[in-house]
């Protein structure tokens, strides 16, 4: 049985990757968008300035490593750009006077706001999993709320990163993908 002519190799254009574009972008830019991961100009600078990473895990490796080196000045800069996580659109209002107040009083009680990861909680529990942890923590001596504070802050800036770098990798997907009927 005899072949016929093999057809050429269909190449696609290369398209940078999420992280590609975070290694490669401008360091204010770079800079800039970890801000919005966390609110601390000395770990947005050193995640910045350690680029390229090869992979993923090297980027959060790094900012892990960043975080656990937090001053305590570091901390309280970050801190003051948190605000409470949003709750469901479906909340109660009940549930909403009930988390000022705890918010409130945590305030009161360690002079910035309350900060907790809930990249895992399921949606229904989120107004649960808040109360529960602001109210734990209230029971905290300020030195043990500092360290707390500092690893929440640690977690919320890893999903935050993965957030931005999914996200990116998502809309690059949706924009390159072929439109439906052509």
């Amino acid at each position: 049985m005899t072949r016929g002519p093999t057809l050429p190799a269909h190449h696609l254009p290369y398209l940078p990757t999420p992280l590609d574009a975070f290694n490669t972008a401008p360091v204010d830019e770079a800079r800039a968008l970890l801000l919005h991961c966390l609110h601390s100009r000395r770990w947005s600078g050193r995640v910045a300035d350690h680029r390229p990473y090869p992979d993923p895990e090297a980027l959060l490796a790094a900012a892990d490593e960043a975080a656990y080196d937090l001053s305590p000045g570091d901390l309280a800069e970050a801190l003051a750009g948190e605000s409470l996580p949003e709750l469901p659109e479906d909340t109660y209002s009940a549930a909403h006077m009930a988390l000022s107040a705890a918010h409130a009083a945590y305030e009161a009680r360690f002079g910035h706001a309350f900060v907790i990861y809930l990249g895992d909680a399921p949606r229904g529990e989120i107004i649960d999993r808040i109360l529960e942890a602001i109210r734990s923590r209230l029971a905290n001596d300020p030195e043990e709320e500092r360290v707390t504070a500092a690893e929440e802050l640690r977690r919320l800036a890893r999903g935050r990163l993965l957030a931005l770098l999914d996200g990116a990798r998502n809309c690059a997907t949706r924009h390159n993908a072929p439109t439906p009927g052509r």
